[in-house]
């Protein structure tokens, strides 16, 4: 796995341009530099299962929702969308929308380095035997048959302990497509992604405490704030309550 700390965007700019291969890149950012890449319900305490967490969700979200989901991963989704633990981990494609969420929350998270990571989801998936001869950056899509053992009706059947797989889903909601996001998701081993494999598959780019301030203030020249990443009414408020302090 590559290290390599940044200060600001440019530094940032010149590592992306120095690792780029061709292949295909999704981003994460992390407040702290030192959290895994495990999805939300793997960093909890033990308590509900998933399949516990997904029956009482549906027992109270189904008459709240426009569009009743059709199927488990579709519930998951929804589920990650209101905060609850799941096995998804949120990536997107944009390097710098990774960078806002690494530096946004700096007043809960001072003196404390940050991190965008950057994976290559393909090479992840070949770590679980998931790629396609006749494309070489193949990613598959939750329909996918691949990802049949990994949705949460299928996780109590016999499975050797599956390894994390990157895959995309549809945008079905503002938030999801200003933020381009993807997914990795989980089967039921806890392994952080960052551990899969020979780990050539994830780089980490280090932002110093003292750098998040400067890398805030130049995405806020380039336009990046909670608007655009979250376009909903409750960023209205936030940013005009910034505007007003």
């Amino acid at each position: 796995m590559t290290i390599r700390k940044v200060r600001n965007i440019a530094n940032f700019i010149d590592a992306l341009r120095a690792d780029q291969d061709g292949s295909t890149r999704w981003f994460r950012g992390h407040a702290n530099a030192k959290w895994p890449l495990l999805p939300g319900i793997m960093r909890s305490k033990p308590g509900l299962t998933e399949a516990s967490a997904l029956a009482r969700f549906k027992q109270s979200a189904a008459m709240l929702t426009d569009r009743t989901p059709s199927t488990a991963f579709d519930w998951t989704f929804l589920m990650q969308h209101y905060g609850v633990p799941t096995r998804l981990l949120d990536w997107t494609e944009s390097p710098l929308v990774a960078l806002f969420f690494s530096v946004d929350n700096l007043e809960k998270h001072k003196n404390t380095d940050a991190a965008v990571w950057c994976l290559k989801p393909t090479a992840l998936n070949e770590n679980a035997s998931i790629s396609n001869p006749l494309e070489a950056n193949y990613i598959p899509s939750f329909e996918a048959p691949e990802l049949g053992p990994y949705a949460t009706e299928k996780l109590n059947v016999p499975n050797v302990g599956l390894l994390p797989v990157a895959t995309i889903a549809t945008r079905n909601n503002p938030r999801i497509q200003a933020q381009m996001g993807t997914f990795t998701i989980h089967h039921t081993k806890k392994v952080a992604i960052e551990a899969v494999g020979d780990k050539s598959h994830v780089t980490k780019y280090v932002i110093p405490s003292n750098a998040r301030e400067t890398i805030r203030r130049e995405l806020k020249l380039l336009g990046l704030n909670q608007f655009s990443l979250f376009p909903e009414l409750t960023s209205v408020g936030f940013i005009l309550r910034e505007m007003m302090a």
